[in-house]
């Protein structure tokens, strides 16, 4: 099956991208955080220090894991039929090896009281991400890009937008529990900067995402 193989690697090449631009826009934002505080030429080595071997390492390394991870089990879906019970067998297979690279709950402790439901946010996430790679990679047709391939995996804008949007709301979700409650960070200084530059970057790359999708549907 030549057709997985292929949207398999244009799957991995955007999300790639796309890490790879969230990491830069992270940064940016950290450090604009920084310069605005009075007080935060006390911290900012700290912080950038942090951010930077973060980023690196754990985001980078963790991001990447989860993407080869989400493709491998919608690969292994599509190949055994994509039922529901085989949906649930590669789910409890699959998810706790996503929520150990993902970036932002390996920075929260595991014994906070919200650390549960900052999981069954990441676990709706992943839920919702493995049935759209499994749509994507089942596109039997002839594609040039990652473009081709979501126009034919979500037939109209507006199935795509709600797919989207879906996926964001839980992510928001996730940025949400951490800042109603900041001690569920791990960090020892500077949560409230990490907070809004993960917060801005959220909205930032919200809107960037829904100009990607506007393109890809206008420009067809």
């Amino acid at each position: 099956m030549d057709y997985i193989e292929r949207n398999y690697q244009l799957i991995k090449q955007r999300m790639i991208e796309q890490m790879e631009n969230s990491i830069v826009i992270g940064k940016n934002l950290v450090e604009t955080e920084l310069d605005t505080g009075l007080l935060n030429f006390i911290i900012k080595p700290i912080v950038k220090s942090f951010y930077d071997y973060w980023a690196k390492n754990d985001a980078r390394e963790g991001t990447l894991k989860q993407i080869n991870l989400t493709l491998e089990a919608g690969k292994k879906l599509l190949l055994n039929g994509n039922s529901n019970d085989v949906f649930i067998e590669i789910l409890n297979e699959s998810f706790p090896k996503y929520i150990e690279a993902d970036q932002t709950t390996r920075q929260c402790s595991r014994q906070h009281k919200n650390y549960e439901k900052l999981k069954h946010a990441s676990k709706e996430t992943f839920i919702n991400y493995l049935k759209e790679v499994v749509k994507l990679l089942g596109i039997m047709d002839e594609v040039d890009n990652y473009g081709d391939l979501c126009r034919l995996a979500f037939p109209s804008k507006e199935v795509a937008t709600q797919n989207l949007m879906k996926q964001l709301d839980f992510t928001d979700q996730s940025i949400k529990i951490v800042e109603n409650d900041p001690t569920i960070l791990k960090l020892p200084v500077g949560r409230k900067i990490i907070i809004k530059a993960l917060r801005k970057g959220f909205e930032q790359t919200k809107e960037e995402f829904i100009k990607a999708l506007n393109e890809t549907y206008n420009n067809k």
